[in-house]
């Protein structure tokens, strides 16, 4: 089974992979397609809606089933913040790897000035599935419970991960090893409960459409 991922993000992409291969699901993503669908605006003021607009437009686009995530933190001192604007909560970058550390300072920054670390905060994570039509089919979500933290740990992971503190096995979501991550992670959560519906429609459905 190849499932295409929206994501032209290399640590999104792997991490997918290795949720999904011992499932037998080959995931492709936009890079490895070849794709040259302009990007959807993700204007949606929550995870879900813009998980649903990148799943929908390019589904429709290639022609092909598509699954699409939207994710990031949310720090309830900040009010929720950065939220649906994790990804360019400091605006632009060079590079992913420069607008992840511009967005994590802010939001040390930020934290420094009203003098609250460990707060709760959670990595949260929607995934959609849209068939080749642009109709949605599934749509699953997961998050990670923690506390950010001011000081980064760890060297596993990206984003966020290396400032939320996981109380019960005292460390940061970066100092977990992959498999350890992928087990409890928001977008494994997210993951695991889309295999469990694909599971319950092979089981329940004679429909045999083109495959994923």
């Amino acid at each position: 089974m190849d499932l295409l991922v929206a994501t032209t993000n290399p640590h999104k992409a792997r991490e997918f992979m290795e949720i999904l291969a011992p499932l037998g699901v080959r995931v492709k993503s936009l890079a490895e397609v070849g794709s040259q669908v302009p990007a959807p605006a993700e204007d949606a003021d929550t995870f879900t809606g813009n998980a649903r607009i990148k799943a929908v437009a390019y589904a429709r686009a290639l022609g092909r089933i598509c699954l699409a995530d939207d994710s990031g933190l949310e720090v309830d001192a900040l009010g929720g913040a950065p939220g649906v604007r994790s990804a360019r909560y400091a605006g632009e970058g060079a590079s992913r790897d420069e607008r992840d550390r511009k967005n994590r300072e802010k939001v040390v920054r930020e934290l420094r000035a009203l003098d609250r670390f460990d707060t709760p905060a959670r990595l949260v994570c929607t995934l959609c599935l849209a068939d080749e039509t642009g109709r949605v089919l599934c749509e699953t979500s997961g998050s990670l419970e923690g506390l950010f933290t001011e000081h980064a740990r760890g060297g596993h992971g990206f984003g966020y991960d290396a400032h939320l503190y996981l109380p019960d096995v005292g460390k940061t979501a970066a100092e977990l090893t992959p498999d350890e991550m992928n087990a409890r992670s928001h977008r494994g959560q997210a993951t695991r409960r889309l295999t469990e519906w694909l599971g319950s429609q092979a089981m329940t459905s004679s429909h045999t459409g083109p495959p994923i």
